[in-house]
């Protein structure tokens, strides 16, 4: 599978930082970290709640533009190692320059630098997704949104939001998607994982996102189901991830199936990869153990993904021209 070209749309970037990285930038910077690993040298966490404190704790040591150029260098060598030609990102402004747009410009550049530098070694292409983190709140949000709409054009081309979707509503940050599709952005959010089918409804309904991050548990309301199909909204579905953290408790219970037969256009993803110990062809390998997929239907769930793709028209024809090369 690993020799599949592959496009992934789903992928947080602290979320995505190797440990071996992260426990390096700990040691030079002086900071205890120890409770963030597991004896195996991954991370460690058992729920939601204490996945969050992890992640967060991780992106505590990425403190420079400079940590998110190697960051960003680390993961896409991973990445193309596992076949991935396209990859959308999320980075969030608050974690990037704590909201300051100019710092965010700063954190940006090095990151940017760093993917060409990528592409050209690894032919790998990434664009960024600006966040918003849901649990810090709808005004931080809006500092968010506004880094995201200042710096919008072929390298951010989409907002999103992430975090725990247990706190507030969907239509708490419509401000901050309504700057961002002002600005010609479009737009992403996280439903549907630990909140019920409810969350993917408010996300339609007062966010009008094109895609959205997860959206499983619309499988518990038909006529949501229904819904997404006809409305052609695309579910970034990270199965591993659904599995890990406790929403399904194996891979032949997981409704990626069931949403795909229903006529849910739906991409697949790994979401924070190290901290699931899984990659995209892990992914595959286990959805076609799981449900007989071929490599055809690989290839279909790919095309989705390069045509539900945030970036340029030019850009997404070089995607699709490699997807059909292999």
């Amino acid at each position: 599978m690993a020799d599949l070209a592959k496009v992934e749309l789903h992928l947080h970037h602290e979320g995505a930082a190797p440990p071996d990285l992260i426990r390096q930038l700990a040691f030079e910077k002086k900071v205890d970290l120890s409770r963030a690993f597991a004896p195996d040298g991954g991370y460690a966490f058992r729920g939601f709640a204490r996945f969050l404190e992890v992640y967060e704790a991780v992106a505590s040591v990425l403190r420079t533009p400079e940590d998110y150029s190697r960051l960003t260098a680390a993961i896409l060598e991973r990445s193309a190692q596992d076949g991935i030609v396209y990859c959308e990102s999320f980075l969030s402004p608050d974690f990037c320059g704590g909201g300051d747009v100019g710092a965010w410009r700063e954190y940006l550049q090095a990151i940017r630098e760093a993917a060409e530098r990528a592409e050209r070694a690894h032919g790998i292409l990434l664009r960024g997704i600006a966040c918003c983190v849901r649990h810090f709140g709808p005004q931080r949000a809006r500092r968010a949104a506004l880094c995201a709409a200042e710096t919008a054009g072929d390298w951010i081309v989409g907002f999103g939001m992430v975090g725990d979707e247990t706190m507030g509503t969907q239509g708490d940050f419509a401000w901050s998607f309504d700057l961002a599709r002002e600005a010609g952005l479009q737009r992403t959010t996280h439903a549907g994982e630990f909140a019920g089918p409810e969350s993917v409804r408010q996300a339609l309904d007062d966010l009008d996102v094109a895609r959205i991050g997860h959206g499983v548990r619309a499988i518990e309301d038909p006529a949501l189901v229904a819904r997404l199909a006809e409305r052609g909204t695309v579910l970034e579905v990270c199965p591993g991830s659904n599995i890990a953290l406790g929403i399904y408790p194996d891979m032949a219970a997981h409704p990626i199936a069931r949403l795909r037969e229903a006529g849910v256009k739906l991409t697949v993803s790994t979401d924070d990869p190290p901290f699931f110990h899984t990659t995209l062809s892990r992914e595959y390998e286990r959805l076609r153990h799981a449900f007989g997929w071929d490599e055809a239907v690989f290839a279909d769930l790919n095309r989705i993904a390069a045509e539900a793709a945030f970036c340029n028209d030019a850009t997404r024809a070089r995607v699709l021209k490699r997807l059909e090369s292999t």
